[in-house]
C-alpha cells in the first residue's frame, strides 16, 4: 500500500465555475481530502503549481484563457511540473478532444456529473503514481528487465516511461514509430515491448504483425497501451498477436498487473 494517504493529498481545482468548484471540493472532502485549493484560470493554476507544487491536479476543460488540453501540455513541458498527476473533470464527450490529454497522462478523465466511486479510484490511482510500490517477478529481477516503448506522442513516452520506472522497471528504450521499433529490436534484445496503436505509417497492429512474422524475437510479450475503443479493431491487433492491452488513462497497479500476468505466464 502507498505511505502516502488521501487525507495527505494536496490539491488544485482549476474551474471557473464557483458553484462547480464547491461541487469537486465537497467531493474530494468526502473522500478524504483536507487540502485544497480553486483557481479559476491556466495561468493562475501555472502560477499556483510554480510555487506550492500540489500532488493533483483536477481541471476542467475549457478555461477562460485556454483549455485543459493547453494545461497539461504546459505541465509536461516544464521540468518542475511534469510530473505532477493530472484528472480532467468536463462534460465534453468528442473523442477527438479528449485525446491529446490521454496521451499526455491524465490519472482520470470523469464526466460531469461524475460518480464518487470514479473519484475515488482516481485518488487511489494518484496515490499509486506518487508512492508506487515496485513490482516483484519470481522469474526476473525487474531492474534487468529490458522494455521497448513505442508511441509517437513524446508526452506518452514520458508517461509510460516515468510509471515504468516507478514500479522498478529501469531499462527503456524509446521509438516514435514501427519502423524505428524494429530497428531497435534488430540492435538489442527485449523483455517486453509497449506500443500504441494509432500511430502515423505503421500502427500498433502492423508492428505486432512484423514482430511476430519476420522479426529475431518473434515471441516477445507485446502490451497495447492504447486509448482506442473501437471494439472491431482491438480484435484484429489482439489476433495479430497482442498479448494484453492496457487502456489510457491507466494506474500503476494496473501496469503491474498486466506485465506480472504476461511475463509470469
Amino acid at each position: 500500500m502507498p505511505l502516502i494517504s488521501v487525507n495527505e493529498l494536496a490539491i488544485l481545482i482549476v474551474e471557473p465555475s464557483v458553484f462547480q468548484q464547491k461541487v469537486i471540493s465537497q467531493e474530494l472532502a468526502d473522500s478524504g481530502c483536507q487540502t485544497i485549493d480553486c483557481v479559476a484560470s491556466k495561468a493562475e493554476a501555472l502560477d499556483f503549481m510554480r510555487r506550492y507544487s500540489p500532488d493533483l491536479v483536477v481541471s476542467a476543460m475549457y478555461l477562460p484563457d485556454g483549455d485543459g488540453v493547453e494545461l497539461v501540455t504546459a505541465m509536461r513541458t516544464d521540468p518542475k511540473l511534469e510530473r505532477i498527476p493530472f484528472m480532467l473533470i468536463s462534460s465534453e464527450t468528442r473523442l477527438a478532444s479528449l485525446e491529446p490529454i490521454r496521451q499526455a497522462g491524465s490519472v482520470a478523465i470523469l464526466p460531469k456529473p461524475f460518480r464518487h466511486d470514479d473519484l475515488e479510484r482516481a485518488l487511489k490511482a494518484t496515490l499509486e503514481f506518487i508512492d508506487p510500490e515496485e513490482l516483484e517477478l519470481d522469474d526476473y529481477d525487474t531492474q534487468e528487465i529490458k522494455v521497448l516503448l513505442v508511441d509517437d506522442s513524446e508526452f506518452a513516452l514520458k508517461h509510460i516511461g516515468v510509471a515504468l520506472e516507478a514500479i522498478g522497471i529501469q531499462k527503456i528504450v524509446t521509438a516514435r514509430n514501427g519502423t524505428d521499433a524494429l530497428t531497435a529490436m534488430q540492435a538489442d534484445t527485449f523483455d517486453l515491448v509497449f506500443t500504441d496503436f494509432n500511430m502515423p505509417g505503421m500502427d500498433g497492429g502492423q508492428l505486432t504483425q512484423q514482430i511476430r512474422t519476420h522479426s529475431n524475437q518473434p515471441y516477445v510479450p507485446i502490451l497495447l497501451v492504447t486509448s482506442e475503443q473501437n471494439e472491431s479493431r482491438l480484435e484484429g491487433v489482439m489476433q495479430a498477436g497482442v498479448n494484453a492491452i492496457c487502456s489510457k488513462p491507466f494506474s500503476p497497479s494496473q501496469l503491474k498487473g498486466l506485465i506480472h500476468s504476461i511475463l509470469s505466464a
